[in-house]
């Protein structure tokens, strides 16, 4: 917009002088004035009201122009006129005799020198508009940018902040990854201590993690930190569509960085940028391929003492380009994931700071609940039990709105008004408290939180289950107890009602999803023994580069993996179906219960469970479960 504006500010003046000469050549080809009819022409003469007249005699007719005094309500005016009459001999002496006789001074213009200077100005005319711009683009060019340049496209559109006043104090968890950035903010202070060592700072740093880590607030940390200027762009602002202007701008951007030394560029989501090249469906796009290069030359051109450091984010460092993470350029990769229970304990509390809470909020206990969660997401949790405490009217954010808040980003809102056959609520209450009575009886490190069959969002009910740690290493048992877990609740419509629904659909696909990765990544499969199945470079699937890939295995071994995975999903099915036939009792009790308070909480959920025999809690014996896979 700011580029629109600039190129019409720029034009405007060009403009009106167009129409300032264009307005003279008017005024100088016609004459302005009243028109009077001959008669009246010869009225006005004789009282003696004309001084002087200006005559042009041309082919067919006689123009007479000048002035005259007009009287209205005693005040005088000079009033402008015009008139004309046939070219002939008889009215030139008529006319002659009548303005010698009144005494009115006459002058005859011939009208081909009348003409001459418009037509000289039009013949020049165009050559002077040409010089003009001309001059008027070689101008803006060599002035390059500014919002009031018509020429900007090839100027970085990186953003500038001097002031940056973000620390690393307003960034709460990512311990680690602070400590390793901390490096490059003493170097900035003080780079002679590096220089006198022989030390060379990374070039580039590139953070790496999912969407709402913090990314973008820990570079604005950094500044903030070294008291640095601070230069931000997207990686999709550097491409347009005309060729070249990506490129311009990367080179305009480290010439303006130079110029600010010591100073951050921060690029966000490198990604739309810096792809590998030659990935695209025609061999590649162009104009971004140019700007990839373009960014890997500037990073080369200046040293690692300069005063400059690049910081760049992305979620999909799968898909960049090898020359893009070389040393030299990005030298150092930072992985900011997502925070563990004790960091978001500490996001939660830094985003806390500017709201009421009630004092039964516990912190550490809405982080118990939020496993996986980022710290965007946390901040969303909090600012939506703000405006659900406002919405119902409350002094103060309690723990019940924050509760809700968890049950509606996990779930979607709930939909009360949704109305159910009393088949229909049956069937989920027995779905529902099958996965819980499965995973209470496996204990495979999740609890039960909360099971309801108030629908929300997609799912006409839902249990909630949390991990008791935030282990990132899955054993093949907890897997295959989980699998179990997910198939609970088809386990329990065939047990105890004897039929099934299509409600069991994420269960069964998030079941398959964990099966399959089983097999295929984690080598968890006894018949194909620790071997991958597929790419093994990892990362998600980027057209550009995947789909001319084949497949790395043969039909035969596709076969065998399709059995595998079936055999893992059927066992798991078939052991949760034992489980709830042997617990059928506490199937019923649970589900008729849930059937009368739609809501029961971990706490209930439990009680009711130990107050029926116990049994030793080992898993059952799968024995042969399970149809047998073939060696391959």
């Amino acid at each position: 917009m700011n580029s629109k504006n600039g190129l019409l500010k720029s034009i405007l003046p060009w403009l009106l002088v167009l129409i300032v000469i264009g307005g003279m050549v008017t005024f100088m080809n016609q004459t302005t004035g009243r028109e009077l009819k001959y008669n009246e022409f010869v009225e006005v003469v004789q009282e003696e009201k004309i001084k002087e007249v200006e005559i042009v005699p041309s082919s067919l007719v006689i123009d007479v122009s000048g002035s005259y005094t007009k009287k209205n309500d005693g005040k005088s005016s000079e009033v402008s006129f015009t008139t004309t009459i046939p070219n002939t001999e008889a009215e030139m002496q008529s006319l002659t005799s009548l303005l010698n006789e009144k005494d009115i001074e006459t002058t005859v213009v011939d009208p081909n020198d009348r003409g001459m200077f418009t037509r000289v100005l039009l013949n020049i005319l165009p050559y002077v508009l040409l010089l003009g711009g001309m001059f008027f683009i070689f101008k803006m060019m060599s002035q390059g940018g500014g919002n009031a340049k018509a020429f900007e496209f090839g100027n970085s559109r990186a953003k500038l902040e001097k002031n940056q006043t973000t620390r690393f104090s307003d960034v709460a968890g990512a311990d680690e990854e602070k400590e390793e950035l901390k490096e490059l903010v003493e170097f900035l202070k003080n780079p002679k201590k590096f220089a006198q060592m022989g030390a060379r700072i990374p070039k580039g740093v590139l953070l790496v993690g999912p969407p709402g880590t913090g990314k973008t607030l820990l570079a604005r940390a950094v500044s903030g930190e070294a008291s640095v200027p601070y230069y931000s762009i997207s990686g999709s602002e550097f491409v347009e569509m005309f060729v070249g202007v990506g490129a311009g701008r990367v080179r305009d951007m480290f010439k303006k960085a130079k110029q600010t030394a010591p100073c951050i560029i921060f690029i966000d989501e490198i990604d739309a940028v810096g792809r590998q090249r030659g990935t695209g469906m025609g061999g590649g796009h162009d104009e971004r391929e140019q700007t990839l290069n373009q960014l890997l030359v500037e990073m080369d051109g200046f040293s690692g003492n300069e005063g400059i450091i690049i910081l760049a984010a992305t979620n999909r460092v799968d898909v960049l380009d090898p020359a893009l993470l070389r040393p030299g350029r990005f030298d150092r990769q930072i992985q900011v994931a997502n925070p563990d229970k004790n960091a978001r304990t500490e996001i939660l509390k830094v985003h806390a700071r500017n709201k009421k809470f009630a004092p039964d909020v516990d912190f550490t206990n809405i982080a118990q609940r939020t496993p996986g969660f980022s710290g965007a997401e946390l901040e969303n949790v909090l600012n939506e039990a703000a405006l659900l405490a406002v919405r119902e009217n409350h002094k103060v954010i309690s723990m019940d709105d924050i509760d809700e808040v968890i049950d509606r980003v996990m779930g979607g809102p709930a939909k009360k008004s949704r109305k159910y056959s009393e088949k229909e609520r049956r069937l989920v209450a027995y779905h529902e408290a099958g996965h819980a009575i499965v995973m209470e009886y496996l204990h495979n490190g999740e609890e039960v939180h909360e099971i309801s069959i108030i629908p929300r969002g997609m799912a006409a009910g839902y249990t909630i289950s949390l991990p008791s740690d935030d282990s990132q290493h899955m054993s093949k048992g907890k897997l295959m107890d989980k699998i179990a877990g997910l198939l609970g609740g088809r386990a329990a419509e065939k047990v105890a009602l004897d039929d099934i629904c299509t409600g069991a659909s994420n269960d069964i696909e998030r079941a398959t999803s964990i099966a399959r990765k089983m097999v295929t990544e984690w080598g968890m499969s006894e018949h194909l023994g620790p071997m991958t199945f597929g790419h093994d470079d990892g990362g998600e699937v980027f057209l550009g580069r995947d789909l001319g890939r084949s497949r790395n295995y043969s039909e035969e071994v596709a076969a065998v993996i399709d059995k595998e995975i079936r055999n893992i999903v059927e066992t798991a099915f078939e052991r949760a179906c034992l489980i709830l036939t042997e617990k059928k009792d506490k199937l019923v009790e649970i589900s008729e219960h849930l059937l009368e308070v739609n809501t029961i909480t971990g706490e209930e959920f439990r009680a009711m469970y130990s107050r029926l025999p116990l049994d030793d809690g080992k898993p059952l014996d799968e024995g042969n479960i399970g149809d047998p896979v073939p060696e391959v």
